[in-house]
C-alpha cells in the first residue's frame, strides 16, 4: 500500500507545474448558469412525439383490422336457431363464392343483378333477425327465417345454373362458327 501512495504521490509531483490553475473570468459563471437555465426550458419532445405515433398506429392497426366479419350471433335465440342460422350461413357464402368465381364479361350482368338481388334478401333476413330480437322466437318468425336462408340458397344455385348454360351457349356458338 505505502508503494501505491509513493507512486501516486510521484505523479502528482511530476504534474505539479503542469496544472491549468488559471482563472476564469468573473461572467464565466453567469453564462454557465444561463446555458444550464437555457437547456431547462427546452425540452425534449420527441420521445413524447415518439409515444403518441406508436399509439396512434397501434390505434389504426386495431380499428383496420377488427373483424368486420363476424359471425353475427344470434342473441336472443335458441341454440337449434343459431345452429340453423350459421349452417345456412356458411352454405350461402360458399354459393356467393363460386358465383363470384364465374365472373366473366359475358355473365357480368347477370352477377350483377344477382349481388343486388342478393342484398335484397340480406336486408329483409336483418328485418326478420331484428323481429326475433324484439318478439322473441315464434313459429312464424323461424319459419320467415329459414324459408329467406333456404331462399337465399336456391336463389344462388339458380344464378350458378343459368351462368353454366350461357357458357355451354357461347361454347356451343363458338364451336359452329369454326
Amino acid at each position: 500500500m505505502k508503494n501505491e501512495n509513493e507512486k501516486l504521490d510521484q505523479l502528482f509531483e511530476n504534474l505539479e507545474n503542469q496544472w491549468d490553475i488559471q482563472e476564469m473570468d468573473n461572467q464565466h459563471l453567469d453564462r454557465f448558469s444561463k446555458k444550464m437555465v437555457l437547456k431547462k426550458k427546452k425540452r425534449n419532445y420527441s420521445f413524447f412525439y415518439a409515444v403518441a405515433a406508436s399509439v396512434v398506429v397501434l390505434l389504426s392497426i386495431t380499428l383496420f383490422y377488427t373483424n368486420n366479419d363476424k359471425p353475427r350471433e344470434l342473441k336472443f335465440a335458441s341454440k337449434e336457431t343459431k345452429q340453423t342460422d350459421s349452417i345456412f350461413t356458411v352454405l350461402i357464402r360458399n354459393e356467393l363464392e363460386k358465383v363470384k368465381e364465374k365472373k366473366s364479361p359475358e355473365n357480368e350482368k347477370i352477377i350483377n343483378d344477382a349481388l343486388k338481388q342478393m342484398k335484397s334478401l340480406d336486408s329483409d333476413y336483418e328485418k326478420i333477425v331484428h323481429e326475433l330480437e324484439v318478439n322473441g322466437e315464434s313459429k312464424p318468425i323461424i319459419y320467415a327465417m329459414i324459408s329467406n336462408l333456404q331462399t337465399r340458397i336456391s336463389f344462388l344455385q339458380n344464378v350458378l345454373q343459368r351462368i353454366e348454360e350461357t357458357e355451354k351457349f357461347k361454347n356451343l356458338n363458338d364451336e359452329k362458327t369454326i
